[in-house]
């Protein structure tokens, strides 16, 4: 079966400081069988969408990912290191360093972030070794 859905704007929600499209798991239409019934991917995806002159909050997580930019351009912050990118640029993120994506033009910045593993590995606090 093939599922075919648009990124699009107004299908996104407000998250990290600006519109996303949570892509992959995919949500199906009522009534279709899909991935809901499927085993979970590895990995997620979602389409972002800053408005211009507009910054996404700082993002910090233990997921490696992975920008296509697919409109627009603007600067990535990562831990302290400052890199420009435009349309049909990809940019490598590592995991468990704070990002700030920065949109200082007139138009949208849009693009597709994919990060692994889908799930944030769980923290092991409180969690005592006896001998």
């Amino acid at each position: 079966m093939i599922t075919k859905f648009r990124i699009h704007e107004g299908a996104a929600e407000s998250e990290f400081g600006m519109a996303c499209q949570r892509i992959i798991p995919w949500q199906t239409r009522e009534g279709q069988e899909g991935q809901q019934s499927q085993e979970e991917p590895p990995i997620g995806g979602m389409a972002c969408f800053l408005p211009a002159g507009a910054s996404s909050d700082p993002d910090c997580h233990d997921q490696d990912e992975v920008m296509v930019i697919l409109s627009g351009s603007g600067s990535l912050d990562l831990a302290g290191e400052k890199a420009e990118f435009t349309v049909g640029d990809v940019l490598v993120l590592a995991r468990n360093k704070e990002h700030v994506v920065h949109n200082p033009t007139a138009q949208t910045l849009t693009w597709l972030s994919v990060y692994w593993p889908l799930h944030e590995p769980r923290q092991n606090e409180g969690t005592e070794v006896s001998a």
